[in-house]
């Protein structure tokens, strides 16, 4: 069977403070500022932040959602961090970077045979860069990180989950991954040519308690794997509802793009998405991309109203077009 899915699009966390979290992805992780929206569900506004690599490119897209009503709980059933990829030999420069700005951090580790530090955002959400010198996507640059410093994209997220077979046949049967490797409590799952941007990770933690699937500071949301169109997203939902997988949404205009979910049996929420004509320039020239809040049309007379009710935020003139 062709599987329709090839890789990541976007993965997406709850934070607590808007503009930590707009701190943290432009200058600590050095992302650029890719798009500012809100959230497309509810009447209760919400910022929905972008940032990506130099060119934006699907894979290297990380949201966030900053929502500091609720503290978020940890756990198996969620996201345990998100991978960016950096090239070989550039994590002692990782290392200094991050406590040169206080974050908090892991000494080097290796999984896979692939080097990496995990660290963590204000609100407690994980990451981690992990060398690869394989992936030639284009870093954003910052004044604190040069291009040969900076990340690529993703190169995939950990998933805690407590048992593993039912969420390895989801990975497998419904989104075409294989099963590549096992590393102590870690899983292996590849997609496509695999490696960076086509990984998932399982972390078998059969004694963790559930983590928490509402929106919550410091807990990831949902990943989101990338498919070409309309269609793709259609034989995807076809896939799921032919293995038993019947609560998978219908197909949602999120403007910018198109989605369709479906939770998978240990819990995680899987995205598909496909771009749409003019992607983030639909409302916005590619030059100015990510200095000023936009709304979809639907919502268009309510931005005044938004606005005040959403914490104001400063993104640096670095993290926008060069």
């Amino acid at each position: 069977m062709e599987y329709p899915l090839t890789g990541y699009h976007h993965i997406t966390a709850c934070a607590g403070g808007a503009q930590d979290d707009v701190n943290f992805f432009t200058q600590i992780v050095g992302l650029r500022m890719a798009k500012q929206t809100v959230l497309m569900d509810g009447n209760i506004p919400i910022y929905h932040l972008y940032y990506s690599n130099a060119k934006i490119e699907p894979g290297s897209i990380m949201t966030s959602f900053p929502y500091s009503r609720l503290q978020g709980r940890k756990g198996s059933g969620q996201v345990s961090a998100t991978a960016f990829t950096v090239s070989k030999g550039i994590l002692p420069f990782w290392q200094d970077h991050l406590k040169k700005n206080k974050i908090s951090q892991q000494p080097i580790a290796e999984r896979f045979g692939q080097k990496f530090i995990r660290f963590c955002h204000p609100s407690g959400l994980e990451f981690e860069v992990i060398e690869d010198a394989a992936d030639q996507r284009e870093p954003w640059h910052t004044p604190e990180i040069a291009k040969n410093e900076g990340v690529h994209g993703f190169f995939g997220s950990v998933l805690s989950v407590r048992e593993i077979p039912e969420t390895e046949r989801f990975f497998v049967d419904a989104l075409g991954f294989r099963k590549t490797g096992v590393d102590g409590d870690y899983h292996r799952f590849e997609t496509s040519t695999g490696g960076a941007n086509k990984t998932v990770d399982l972390l078998h933690e059969p004694d963790r308690p559930a983590g928490s699937w509402t929106f919550g500071s410091g807990t990831h949301h949902h990943i989101a794997l990338w498919g070409a169109d309309d269609d793709a997203l259609a034989r995807q939902k076809a896939i799921y509802e032919e293995l038993g997988y019947t609560d998978a949404s219908e197909i949602k205009d999120r403007f910018y793009f198109h989605s369709m979910y479906c939770r998978c049996p240990g819990g995680i929420l899987v995205e598909s998405c496909c771009n749409v004509p003019g992607g983030f320039t639909k409302d916005e020239d590619a030059s100015t991309l990510g200095t000023t809040l936009h709304l979809p049309p639907w919502w268009t007379g309510r931005k005044e109203e938004m606005m005040a009710s959403l914490e104001p935020i400063r993104v640096p003139e670095t993290a926008t077009a060069h």
